[in-house]
């Protein structure tokens, strides 16, 4: 047990899925898995474990917005439970023309504007990148199920509104960074950090470029896709 998560050792699976939204965790583990058992309520951040159809046992974490909320279950799945592979499932914001709303993006690295990787680093520059060996797989899994990827570099911000000119999403356009979202330039660090395996997967939610987006019920909808190839990973 640790201090966000109330799971007995044993109960928490070596691969993690994990959304941002603890509902959506929920979600997940009641489409995809079989014989579930929930091991965590605390803060009402649910998590799951149960058993994919390809017959392997994963579990389900929400872990909420942002990369300090995500560093801390990261670091407790790590740290408490033994995780090995982490796959993040979640929403995006399409900074290109060509990715629509419905898109998915495997995050093969994640530019940030955030601060923290600069204390870590003591104002260097680090440049986290996901596992090769997941990634790699990600986009055969998808092939196979004849769904469109695209891989390519995001980038993790700290503020979901900007109040700033120019956006940082703007500048970030120009030098062909696919997409906007608040965890994986964190979670990327931490797995190179603990020598584990993590790969982000996201599906476009909103476009900011041509303002186009989903509504709550067709997020769920088209997420299917992108949460079978994380669960057949």
């Amino acid at each position: 047990m640790s201090i966000h998560i109330e799971a007995t050792p044993g109960q928490i699976a070596e691969t993690v899925l994990l959304p941002g939204d603890p509902l959506r965790a929920q979600w997940i583990a009641k489409k995809f898995l079989k014989k579930v058992v929930q091991y965590n309520s605390v803060r009402n951040m649910l998590g799951f474990t149960g058993i994919a159809p390809n017959g392997k046992r994963i579990s389900v974490q929400g872990s909420g917005m942002g990369m300090p909320s995500l560093g801390i279950y990261t670091n407790e799945l790590i740290k408490d439970y033994g995780v090995k592979n982490i796959i993040r499932v979640g929403s995006a914001g399409s900074l290109s023309e060509r990715l629509p709303c419905n898109s998915i993006i495997i995050a093969a690295g994640a530019c940030t504007d955030s601060g923290m990787n600069d204390r870590r680093f003591h104002g260097m520059n680090f440049a986290p990148i996901a596992n090769w060996g997941l990634l790699k797989k990600a986009d055969k899994v998808a092939s196979k199920m004849k769904v469109d990827v695209t891989v390519g570099n995001i980038i993790s911000v700290d503020k979901f509104y900007e109040d700033v000119e120019p956006h940082t999403w703007k500048v970030f356009k120009e030098y062909g960074v696919l997409a906007i979202e608040m965890e994986t330039a964190e979670l990327y660090t931490l797995a190179a950090k603990n020598e584990i395996n993590a790969l982000t997967i996201l599906t476009i939610s909103d476009n900011l470029v041509t303002g186009d987006h989903l509504s709550a019920s067709k997020r769920e909808r088209s997420f299917k896709d992108m949460v079978k190839i994380a669960v057949e990973l």
